[in-house]
């Protein structure tokens, strides 16, 4: 039997280059978008809304009862909004039984670009929920796209680490014809027992760790803490049963 093919896109810049039509996209915002969904899912959060500018943000936190609103630009806490994008702010006593209405520089905006482009399915993956995100796709049997959310449409090093964590688990179930997978493999197999350290080398720990951030960021890059996968269905990001 033929296996589907997964790729992995470094930049939102050069998804135009993919056919994603009837395709699962990961979108992968490692700092801290994606890791913040999961664990805010993970701590009983109802369903997050993700959305691509502050005003639809506020309207729509204005409209929607028991919500938070949320998200930064640059590493801090949007002017108007209630809650920044630290995982570390919603725990369960916060976010339990909530709308989190959220939005972000990066991962929002390319969530809402695999949407417009024809994307089949959507979930999130960060390394707080690495495992659920491969037991997924691992049972999907469908063409897989692992969509790094850079910085600005300039590629990073922490989305790309974490393609490559997926693939180095998933990789016996898609044929890979596909460089930019092959160098995050690699990239991850290297770097998977220092991750910590390796993470700190990246341009995106050096700006947001001038705001404080460091633990924030160690737990961006740790496995497994919120085992929750993130499905983008009628316009929000609910827990999925994979």
């Amino acid at each position: 039997m033929n296996k589907p093919s997964l790729y992995t896109i470094l930049s939102p810049e050069l998804l135009h280059l993919y056919n994603i039509k009837n395709s699962v996209v990961v979108i992968i915002d490692v700092f801290r978008a994606t890791s913040t969904i999961a664990t805010a899912l993970y701590n009983g959060a109802e369903k997050i809304i993700p959305v691509d500018s502050v005003e639809k943000c506020i309207a729509i936190g204005k409209q929607t009862p028991n919500s938070i609103t949320a998200g930064e630009r640059d590493g801090k806490i949007i002017e108007g909004l209630q809650f920044g994008n630290s995982p570390a702010e919603y725990p369960k006593n916060i976010i339990a039984g909530k709308t989190l209405v959220l939005t972000t520089t990066n991962g929002t905006k390319l969530l809402h670009m695999a949407l417009n482009n024809g994307a089949d399915e959507i979930i999130t993956g960060s390394f707080p929920n690495l495992n659920a995100v491969c037991h997924f796709l691992s049972k999907q049997n469908k063409q897989v796209f692992l969509g790094c959310s850079a910085w600005k449409n300039r590629v990073n090093l922490e989305d790309t680490l974490f393609a490559g964590a997926i693939i180095h688990q998933i990789k016996k179930y898609f044929t890979i014809h596909c460089d930019s997978s092959l160098m995050a493999e690699q990239m991850y197999t290297h770097h998977k027992k220092d991750m910590y350290a390796f993470a700190r080398l990246t341009t995106h720990w050096h700006r947001l760790s001038q705001y404080g951030l460091e633990k924030d960021l160690e737990y961006c890059v740790t496995e497994n803490v919120a085992d929750v996968l993130p499905l983008y269905k009628n316009g929000s990001l609910i827990a999925a049963n994979n």
